[in-house]
C-alpha cells in the first residue's frame, strides 16, 4: 500500500487549485461539497468557475501565481492541463509545504482523490493506487447501488445522541444498541415518521437497552477454510464481524483475521506437530474464562473446525463451565486440495469410499489398518503428513501397496503461494524433501492431477496400440 487512506479536515483550511479548465472543475466539483476555503488561480477560468466565484462558492484570481500566495494551504491542486506548468506551480507549493496533486500525474503526486462515494456524513472512499480509475467507479457504482440514501441521516441523527449512548458500557452492550439502530429501529422510523420519530425511537431503544439483563457470552467454533478469504462462509463472515475475542491457530492466515472487527481482540493460539505449541489445556481455559466475562468468543480453525481440530475437548469444557456454543463448518484442506488437482475424491468404478487420516496423533506417529489402506484404487486425505511421510510409505508398503501408486501433495491448499507436487508412493519421501515444503501441506493418496493422470493413460494407450 504505497498511498494510506486516511480523512483529512478540511474545516475553514486552504485548498489553492492552479488552473482553469476542465481538469480544474472536475476537482472543484467535489471540493465545492466540503467546507473549505478554496482559491482558484486561473488566468483565462471557464465560465463556471466565474459562477461558483460570483456566488461565493470559491475566490477566483486572474493572476500569474506565487509561493506566498500557497503559503499556508493544506492541499495544492496542479490543474493546468500542461506539463510544463504544473511542474512549475507543483515546485511553487511544494517549497512552502503544502501537499500537491497534479492531475493525471501519479508519479509526482503527494496524494491522490479517490472516488468518493457520498452519504454525508458517512462517505465511501475508494482507491486504486491511481492504476485503475475505471475500476474505482464500477466499485463506487455498486455501493451506491447498494447504500440506502438515508444513510446519512440515520448517521447525522446518531451523532447527537452519541452522548447519550455513552450511558451504556464501552463494548459489545453499546455496539449492540448502535447495531440495532442502524439495521432496524432507525431505517423502520424513518420510513414511517420522519426524523422527529427516529429522535423518540433512539430514546426508547436506549431505554430498553439500559434495563435490559447482560448478555451471557457465547463460543462460536468457526471454520476459517483452507486459506483463501473468500472460501469463508457466509456465517463464519458473520461470526467475525460480532465477535469480542477471537483465538485463532496457526493456518488462519493474515487476510482472513483481517476480516475481523478492528476493535477485536486476536490471540494467537497456535499449535504445530513436533514444534513450539499453545498447549490444549491453555486454549481450553482461555475460551471458558473468556465467555464467562460475557465476551463472544470466536474460536477460529484453519479448514473446517470438526476435522482433526481437538473440537470435542474445547466444546467439553464450555459444557463443564455452563458455556453455550455453536459450530460453523468450514471448507476443509482435503477440499481444497482435490480441487487444486482437477479431481474428486470418489469415482465410479473406483472407490466409493475416501479416508480422512492424520499422519500423527498425541503418542507420536499415527497407526491405521495399513492393509486396508494398502489395497488397490484406496484414496486418502492425510492430513500432517510431511513428518510421518517415510513411516506411511514403510507401513504401506510392507502392507502390499504398489510403489507406483500416485500421491499429490498440495502445499498452502487455495492460497497465492500454492504448490501441487506430483509423486508416487515410492518417491514421496524423496519429493517432500528435494521440494522443501514449509508450509501447511495436506497428502492426497491414490491420486495425481488430472493432467498428470491424462498424460499416464495416453502413454499406456499408446504402448497397447
Amino acid at each position: 500500500m504505497d498511498h494510506f487512506p486516511i480523512f483529512l479536515s478540511l474545516n475553514k483550511n486552504r485548498v489553492v487549485i492552479s488552473g482553469g479548465g476542465e481538469a480544474a472543475k472536475a476537482k472543484l466539483r467535489l471540493l465545492l461539497k466540503t467546507s473549505a476555503n478554496i482559491e482558484v488561480f486561473a488566468e483565462q477560468p471557464d465560465p463556471e468557475i466565474i459562477e461558483w466565484a460570483r456566488t461565493r462558492q470559491l475566490r477566483l484570481a486572474q493572476m500569474p501565481l506565487t509561493a506566498d500566495l500557497i503559503r499556508g494551504a493544506a492541499l495544492f491542486y496542479a490543474a493546468n492541463e500542461d506539463a510544463s506548468k504544473d511542474h512549475q506551480v507543483a515546485a511553487l507549493a511544494r517549497s512552502v509545504g503544502a501537499l500537491v496533486n497534479i492531475v493525471d500525474n501519479l508519479h509526482d503526486s503527494q496524494f491522490i482523490t479517490p472516488a468518493i462515494v457520498d452519504r454525508d456524513p458517512v462517505i465511501v472512499a475508494i482507491g486504486t493506487e491511481g492504476t485503475a480509475p475505471v475500476l474505482a467507479r464500477a466499485i463506487k457504482a455498486d455501493i451506491e447501488s447498494r447504500l440506502p440514501g438515508t444513510v446519512g441521516t440515520l448517521a447525522r441523527l446518531a451523532n447527537s445522541f452519541r452522548t447519550k449512548a455513552q450511558a451504556l458500557p464501552f463494548g459489545r452492550k453499546r455496539r449492540e444498541f448502535w447495531r440495532e439502530f442502524f439495521f432496524s429501529v432507525g431505517p423502520r422510523a424513518l420510513a414511517n415518521g420522519g426524523e422527529e420519530k427516529v429522535k423518540n425511537g433512539l430514546a426508547d431503544l436506549l431505554d430498553r437497552h439500559q434495563n435490559s439483563r447482560q448478555t451471557s457470552g457465547h463460543v462460536a467454533f468457526v471454520g476459517a477454510g483452507p486459506g483463501d478469504p473468500e472460501l469463508l462462509t457466509l456465517k463464519a463472515r458473520k461470526a467475525l464481524d460480532t465477535a469480542d475475542i477471537v483465538i485463532y491457530d496457526r493456518l488462519v492466515g493474515a487476510p482472513i483475521l483481517e476480516l475481523a472487527r478492528r476493535e477485536a481482540i486476536l490471540i494467537n493460539a497456535g499449535k504445530e506437530g513436533f514444534g513450539a505449541s499453545t498447549c490444549q489445556k491453555d486454549i481450553n481455559t482461555m475460551i471458558v474464562e473468556h465467555a464467562a466475562s460475557g465476551a463472544q468468543v470466536l474460536r477460529l480453525k484453519g479448514g473446517d473446525a470438526t476435522v482433526f481440530g481437538r473440537l470435542d475437548e474445547e466444546i467439553e469444557a464450555c459444557d463443564a463451565a455452563g458455556i453455550s456454543w455453536h459450530i460453523v463448518p468450514g471448507i476443509t484442506a482435503a477440499s481444497a486440495s482435490v480441487a487444486a488437482i482437477g479431481q474428486s475424491m470418489t469415482r465410479r468404478g473406483r472407490n466409493t469410499s475416501v479416508r480422512y487420516l492424520t499422519g500423527h496423533d498425541m503418542r507420536g506417529f499415527a497407526d491405521h489398518d495399513w492393509a486396508d489402506l494398502a489395497k488397490e484404487d484406496t484414496v486418502a486425505a492425510i492430513y500432517m503428513g510431511k513428518k510421518s511421510a517415510r513411516f506411511i510409505q514403510g507401513r504401506l508398503l510392507m502392507h502390499g501397496a504398489q510403489r507406483s501408486t500416485p500421491i499429490t501433495i498440495v502445499e498452502n491448499a487455495s492460497r497465492p503461494d500454492q504448490r501441487i507436487l506430483a509423486a508416487t508412493l515410492d518417491t514421496l519421501p524423496h519429493v517432500l524433501e528435494k521440494s522443501n515444503v514449509s508450509g501447511p501441506a495436506l497428502t492426497l493418496y491414490g491420486l495425481a492431477p488430472r493432467a498428470a493422470e491424462a498424460q499416464l493413460i495416453n502413454q499406456t494407450l499408446q504402448e497397447f496400440a
